[in-house]
């Protein structure tokens, strides 16, 4: 068989190309990663992407896929070992269920929650726990929320790191503590550890650097 050439366009900084990072690994996929300026989005990308004109775009042997989930799931129909989602069809329906809860309706209120001040502030960090709580439901008593090992769910679930970090930048109380949120604070522990997902982690400092200019400055604008 011919070699494969598989490549992804991403950010370091984004967490849904780093999504993609977390899926080739788990599944030992080789490939070329092409760190895109977003501010000066090169022609590969807006050829590969004409529509959105966003990262991440999977590049497999000429042939461009677009958004997170929609890539994860071609990965992870191409390359069937190792599977990321659920083999059996209602838990399959339910990862998809979560990871399109957590983008929805999750990921917007964690935007938020950076830019706002004061009483708007709090009422958008108590809409996060209650969503956060509605997800640590999904997990139960497992270790992952694909069981004993990574799943489509955890790597969607990514984004609360850069939410935290966003928090940690700001200098605001973290919203995912122990006492409020054990279950997915252990789960949390537990995804930081996992070696494969370590190594598709931003350099914290670096994380932290960037999120104070990014946020910061929306703040002062507003």
């Amino acid at each position: 068989m011919a070699e494969e050439e598989v490549k992804l366009f991403g950010t370091w900084a984004s967490p849904f190309s780093r999504r993609i990072e977390v899926a080739l690994k788990l599944k030992g996929v080789q490939y070329e990663y092409i760190e895109e300026n977003l501010t000066n989005k090169s022609p590969a990308l807006l050829n590969y992407n004409p529509v959105h004109k966003q990262i991440p775009v999977l590049v497999h042997n000429g042939k461009p896929v677009a958004e997170s989930f929609v890539i994860m799931e071609y990965v992870d129909e191409t390359w069937k070992h190792n599977p990321i989602l659920p083999t059996d069809p209602y838990e399959k329906a339910m990862a998809r269920f979560w990871a399109k809860y957590i983008d929805d309706k999750l990921w917007p209120a964690a935007k938020k929650v950076v830019v706002t001040k004061g009483e708007e502030q709090k009422g958008v960090i108590d809409e996060i726990e209650h969503k956060m709580k509605n997800l640590e439901g999904e997990l139960k008593e497992k270790k992952f929320f694909g069981g004993e090992s990574l799943g489509f769910l955890d790597i969607a679930a990514n984004i609360i790191i850069w939410l935290l970090v966003a928090q940690e930048a700001l200098g605001m109380d973290q919203i995912l503590n122990e006492e409020k949120l054990p279950a997915l604070h252990g789960w949390l522990q537990r995804l930081l550890d996992d070696a494969v997902f370590k190594e598709c982690v931003p350099p914290k400092k670096r994380h932290l650097d960037f999120s104070k200019v990014k946020f910061g400055s929306s703040i002062a604008s507003k």
